[in-house]
């Protein structure tokens, strides 16, 4: 029995679609819209068409760059990007940068900065993992550490779930720059960032920053809005799944998103585990033979 499958995949700010039938690839094509016609899912890219049984959304975790909206009101002299725009240093103007969110891309863009600008980190510091990811410890410890983001921290056991709903509201500890690293570099560290004043970054503590850059480190949003489904609200930021499977939207999956079933979902190594319950779900679903499980693939940083 032949069973259509679509993939959505990440490509740049949109999505590609793939089509297998069991023979047929497409690659390389803009989602504009996926949709339901007589009970079958209806994939728009540009003037193509295509038909589904089964739809995967593997658009990843990081779809659109995220700004906050008081980004506006900021003075037009002063340099923005987004932390994804940033390539190098020559992209700013002379003087301090204010590098705004203290997780990961914050961190490493800050500490790429500090060497020829002055630089403020703003936010609150997220935590870290206490060991060198590149050194001997990391190397000993990184493989335990893998197995407990892989089978302790899930939505199946009470930690997991804790971690889950603190990530919602906040960033991933810090992997590879250290607190001590930034120190080394002199940036400085100051409060959240939570508006505009006089076309100034202004901070928690009431205070402004004259600076003549920023660099939002902000994170991303999910955009569902192409979704036009009725068991899903593509208004959300987070569809309702059970590990990746939409039970309000029978044939409808996803992969790729975090904290999708554990910690490490989102990444390359964790994936394939949540991939191949999502395949046993279609090939239930389908009739088909069921496809042989799959083992997490351990992955170092």
């Amino acid at each position: 029995m032949r069973t259509k499958i679509l993939m959505v995949a990440a490509a740049g700010f949109g999505a590609a679609v793939a089509c297998t039938d069991m023979s047929d690839h497409t690659t390389g094509m803009r989602v504009d819209g996926v949709g339901r016609m007589d009970g079958r899912f209806v994939v728009a890219a540009g003037d193509e068409r295509f038909e589904a049984d089964n739809v995967v959304i593997a658009s990843g975790a990081f779809q659109t760059p995220s700004t906050p909206e008081f980004s506006v009101e900021l003075d037009p002299r002063i340099v923005q990007m987004h932390a994804e725009d940033y390539r190098n240093r020559s992209q700013l103007r002379d003087g301090p940068v204010l590098v705004v969110g203290a997780g990961n891309s914050g961190a490493d863009v800050a500490l790429d900065l500090a060497g020829e600008h002055e630089v403020w980190l703003s936010g609150e510091h997220p935590g870290h993992l206490p060991i060198n990811t590149a050194g001997l410890s990391g190397r000993l410890i990184f493989p335990l550490l893998w197995q407990f983001w892989t089978h302790v921290l899930t939505v199946d056991t009470p930690i997991g779930r804790k971690v889950k709903a603190k990530l919602a509201t906040g960033s991933e500890p810090l992997i590879r720059v250290k607190p001590k690293h930034l120190d080394a570099a002199g940036v400085k560290r100051v409060p959240r960032t939570v508006g505009a004043r006089g076309g100034l970054p202004l901070l928690a503590d009431d205070s402004v920053l004259d600076v003549p850059n920023v660099i939002w480190a902000t994170g991303y949003r999910t955009a569902y809005e192409w979704l036009d489904l009725a068991g899903v609200d593509g208004d959300r930021p987070d569809l309702v799944t059970e590990r990746g499977v939409v039970a309000g939207e029978p044939g409808l999956y996803f992969v790729g998103r975090p904290f999708l079933y554990a910690f490490n979902s989102h990444t390359i190594g964790g994936v394939g585990r949540d991939a191949a319950h999502v395949v046993e779900h279609i090939a239930a679903r389908s009739g088909v033979a069921s496809a042989p499980s799959a083992e997490p693939v351990l992955a170092r940083p």
